[in-house]
């Protein structure tokens, strides 16, 4: 998939790891998906590490250590950060972002431990053990469990085993790196079949900042409020108050946009961290720099939005709806999303059938007023372009070109509402036979 740029914002290396100050690390400790017995969390080994545990013993299988795939991931700034995060808006919510809201309430943080394979969510010792993950990291890094933002990404309802995350957590401190940002990438995966980080650089008060940003994410994708698990970074000053707005501005036109399956996460969270260390004075919110911190966040949320859109389990093409003609902003992104969501539609852009009636129905049960006498649809791709739909009726086309078209990895649906001049772009995937098979045995 191919990087949107822009001039004033040049792709920087190094992810997470491009702003000053920033080291990350991610490490294999043996988590696996599996159910086990816990009446709470190991005395024994929290004990060892320097945290005061309540409950009883854990009995759980020591690390498996053929398994190579990483799964516990830090981040951690030389200095304190500046801190904004949003989070998923479904009533059930991983123990990890109820932790992590409590730390942020004052809008600062140092540190990040995040675990892939088991979402510690709807356990009834969930909180103990998010809490428990800050305690150790905390304790290996000298700071306190307050500066920590814990999160957690897998399977959810099984019990979460804290051994293997207290055992890996000296290592992950060990091999922290201001390199070590694709350690740390790899570790969030879960599905995920690529990396999804970039980073980009931009001038502020005469000074050079960058901004980078990783993200893991390819089900259960469909957010509101935030999306997946981001975590980005930035060496730019900046106050908490600044910095939330700007991301609760950009998340909503960038990965709120985004529906693999329509499947909204309990777990879902996008964390910004600003540390200050490239020298800048503090952006203020009616300033140029503000803008400035606001469009380079942009850029990176929207390729970050971009990859997690392309890399849907299964997915073998990226799908970019984008309406124009709207009375409004809102009716336009509600007329993408519902586009994009469509199963219907999804399964017709994987057999390259333009069938754009299936893009109709969609915009007609979309949440939106529209006059559907007025529609224009056109498809589009590095291959071509055909005009499908004029005035909300059918018009002739190439059924040979409409699958050249088609054929692309990345395809564009144009829905002009001809009823105003608001636009709004939005992606998703196609839905492929593999999507059915990765979710069918996503436990086992």
């Amino acid at each position: 998939m191919k990087l949107q740029s822009f001039s004033e914002f040049p792709f920087a290396e190094g992810g997470i790891c491009a702003a000053k100050g920033f080291k990350a690390n991610g490490v294999c400790c043996g988590l696996k998906h599996q159910a086990l017995p816990s009446d709470g969390i190991s005395e024994q080994n929290l004990a060892a590490n320097g945290v005061e545990p309540e409950g009883s013993e854990i009995d759980i299988a020591l690390p498996d250590e053929t398994k190579q795939k990483n799964d516990l991931a830090m981040i951690v700034s030389d200095t304190e950060c500046a801190a904004a995060a949003v989070y998923t808006s479904n009533k059930v919510k991983g123990a990890p972002l109820l932790v992590t809201k409590q730390h942020l309430k004052n809008g600062r943080a140092k540190a990040v431990i995040v675990n892939s394979v088991n979402a510690n969510t709807c356990n009834a010792d969930g909180m103990e053990k998010a809490a428990a993950m800050c305690e150790l990291t905390a304790k290996a890094l000298g700071i306190e469990a307050d500066d920590v933002v814990v999160a957690s990404t897998g399977v959810i309802g099984q019990p979460l085993p804290i051994e293997p995350i207290a055992e890996g957590i000296p290592k992950l401190v060990k091999g922290l790196s201001y390199t070590g940002n694709l350690e740390a990438v790899h570790a969030i995966m879960t599905t995920d079949t690529r990396e999804k980080e970039v980073a980009v650089s931009f001038s502020v008060d005469g000074k050079t900042c960058h901004l980078g940003g990783m993200l893991k994410g390819s089900g259960m994708i469909c957010p509101n409020m935030a999306t997946t698990l981001t975590f980005i970074t930035t060496d730019a000053a900046v106050s908490p108050e600044t910095l939330q707005m700007a991301l609760s501005d950009v998340v909503r036109v960038t990965l709120n946009r985004v529906s693999v399956d329509g499947d909204m996460s309990t777990n879902d969270m996008v964390l910004v961290l600003a540390n200050g260390m490239a020298g800048n004075e503090e952006i203020r919110r009616d300033s140029t720099d503000y803008r400035t911190l606001r469009d380079a966040l942009y850029v990176v949320m929207l390729n970050l939005a971009r990859m997690c859109a392309a890399d849907g389990e299964g997915a073998t093409k990226l799908i970019e709806c984008v309406v124009s003609g709207a009375d409004n902003e809102a009716v336009a992104a509600a007329v993408g999303k519902s586009v994009i969501m469509s199963n219907l539609f999804k399964a017709a852009i994987f057999g390259e059938d333009a069938n754009w009636g299936r893009i109709a129905c969609a915009i007609g049960y979309a949440d939106a007023d529209v006059d559907v006498t007025r529609i224009d649809v056109d498809l589009a791709s590095a291959n071509g372009r055909i005009h499908v739909a004029e005035q909300g009726f059918g018009v002739p086309f190439s059924e040979e070109e409409a699958k050249t078209v088609l054929s692309a990895d990345e395809i564009q649906v144009l829905i002009a509402l001809n009823s105003g001049n608001a636009s709004a772009c939005t992606w998703g995937c196609d839905l492929t036979y593999e999507y059915v098979r990765i979710n069918g045995d996503y436990r086992s």
